[in-house]
């Protein structure tokens, strides 16, 4: 076999997740023109590794690609809420439903102490840590169910909700709703019941969906 070099990590892949990050924490937010070209300045390089970058973005839906007006950081509308939701409640139910099925002893311990995390956030207020914690818990369904396509399609879709200016965990009482039905959720898995763990992983991605929606509207109505 001949030996061959292995390339280090693209420039441009390194330059798609500095943009993530701007576009995650809303310091590009949703609407905004890319200036490519005060980017590649910023980041010392030259727009060809920027626009690679920006391709790599527009396919996950996080820019979009606009002819002979630029680039610009999607916005989601919430119609793309409602549909969005209405998948990841079909996906992330199928997945607590293989968990319920598949989850061994050491499974569920593992879920019981990210939970326990839930718990103690919740307990302190915490909203970051809550909200960190619950990726957690979902992660782990996710790796439990050992269904790496079932995963990617998850993960694809959270990323695409991450442009939201919202945040279902600053409603009032949805840190308490979703720790509840957090609960319901791991005494399901716990019971290896698979139909409610579905159901009630559904319902908990519907809840979040509503939240969300009555923070909207709140704030249209203040604006």
């Amino acid at each position: 076999m001949i030996a061959t070099r292995i390339a280090p990590l693209a420039l441009y892949q390194e330059v798609a997740e500095r943009l993530r990050q701007l576009i995650f924490s809303h310091e590009l937010p949703p609407g905004t023109w890319v200036d490519e070209q005060a980017l590649a300045d910023n980041y010392g390089i030259s727009r060809t590794p920027l626009r690679e970058a920006l391709k790599v973005l527009a396919s996950e839906g996080l820019v979009t690609l606009k002819p002979r007006r630029g680039c610009y950081v999607t916005e989601i509308s919430e119609r793309d809420l409602d549909e969005i939701f209405t998948v990841m409640a079909l996906l992330e139910g199928q997945c607590a439903q293989t968990t319920a099925h598949k989850a061994t002893d050491a499974d569920l311990d593992r879920l019981r102490t990210i939970h326990a995390g839930l718990e103690k956030a919740a307990a302190a207020e915490d909203i970051n840590g809550f909200f960190e914690a619950n990726q957690a818990f979902h992660l782990a369904l996710q790796e439990i169910a050992d269904n790496r396509w079932l995963q990617h399609a998850i993960e694809d879709l959270r990323r695409v909700i991450k442009l939201s200016r919202h945040h279902s965990l600053f409603g009032e009482g949805r840190l308490e709703q979703s720790l509840a039905e957090h609960r319901e959720i791991l005494a399901a898995l716990t019971a290896r019941n698979a139909d409610d763990a579905e159901r009630l992983m559904r319902a908990h991605i519907s809840s979040g969906r509503a939240a969300l929606g009555r923070i909207a509207k709140a704030r249209n109505k203040v604006a």
